[in-house]
């Protein structure tokens, strides 16, 4: 990963040069915007505060966290303006984020991880090509938790349960204690070179994590002990920027919904696990659902793809096949 991304950097380089023809124009990156003011950040690390051309408000684009752009600075106390926005490489809607290269998936043991959401995620990471890590944040308090995989119902140790799930499909599982900075290094071994977008549940300790890694003080909220759920305390997208390390912090990740646009028999795509069994179905075209001869079916029934994750694509692929036929109602 880090050596696409040293390549990504050498393109991004050549772009801007390309994309320039405008030497009084600086290039930088967005770091936050609230109320038609944008805050850049410039390959020098100097600080900028900018408005939006009108021309994008015709062109129906506004600017977005992590956006790479063009820039007129301003005179003395006045604003700058931002002239141009480079091509994004990854979409995020809910929240607006640009260009982020890497989702780490944060999970913990309060509240109760929620592996449907996890999925929803991957399923939003890899539609993208955004690399995607889960992290047990808080690993400290683990000892058990409920499997919720109805074919196999005994306990397991959280940690051994996400990796059980998650190893087949390539995904990396990093036990970590923001609170104790245990085995932080491993994060920012992953995390260098890349935007990184934090996502999870509420109350799984997101702002904490990021306030371990900066340094930066972020929003935190306690996790509250009487529903069990978490106090969702960010508000906004906002890049942080410390070192070698640019980690996006964004609200808004457990209201995601399975994208309605999508056609049912993409999401199959979306399984790295699946794609080597790719072909092998009987009939062509195979969905891995009620099929005769799925050879996906199969390898779950020979314990090579997780049966939580088969039982949990199937959700999604409802959702998907329900939308899918009601697309023109």
């Amino acid at each position: 990963m880090a050596d696409d991304h040293r390549c990504g950097n050498q393109n991004r380089k050549e772009r801007v040069a390309t994309e320039n023809t405008h030497p009084s124009w600086i290039h930088g990156i967005l770091l936050r915007g609230i109320g038609g003011f944008y805050t850049a950040l410039t390959d020098n690390g100097e600080e900028y505060t900018l408005r939006c051309r009108k021309k994008f408000r015709h062109l129906g684009i506004s600017p977005l966290t992590g956006d790479e752009i063009l820039f007129t600075p301003g005179d003395g106390e006045s604003n700058g303006w931002i002239e141009d926005i480079l091509p994004r490489r990854s979409l995020c809607l809910r929240p607006p984020a640009a260009n982020v290269t890497l989702l780490m998936i944060v999970a913990a043991p309060e509240p109760l991880p929620d592996l449907l959401l996890i999925d929803r995620l991957l399923s939003r990471a890899f539609g993208q090509n955004i690399h995607a890590v889960l992290v047990l944040n808080k690993a400290d308090l683990i000892s058990s938790c409920p499997e919720t995989d109805t074919m196999n119902p005994d306990p397991l140790p959280l940690e051994k349960l996400l990796y059980q799930d998650y190893a087949p499909a390539g995904i990396p599982v990093i036990p970590v204690s923001a609170a104790s900075k245990s085995n932080l290094d491993a994060l920012i071994g992953q995390m260098e070179g890349e935007i990184t977008c934090f996502a999870g549940q509420s109350g799984v300790g997101k702002s904490t994590l990021l306030n371990a890694l900066t340094g930066f003080q972020v929003a935190t909220g306690d996790l509250s002990a009487r529903i069990a759920r978490g106090k969702n305390t960010t508000r906004s997208a906002e890049l942080f920027v410390k070192d070698n390390l640019r980690i996006m912090d964004s609200a808004g990740f457990s209201l995601l919904e399975t994208e309605k646009e999508l056609p049912p028999d993409q999401l199959k795509n979306r399984y790295p696990e699946f794609l080597s069994f790719e072909g092998k179905c009987r009939f062509r075209g195979c969905l891995h659902d009620r099929e005769p001869g799925c050879a996906v079916r199969e390898a779950v029934q020979n314990g090579l793809v997780s049966s939580g994750r088969f039982e949990r694509y199937h959700i999604l692929l409802r959702e998907l096949i329900e939308n899918w036929n009601h697309r023109y109602d």
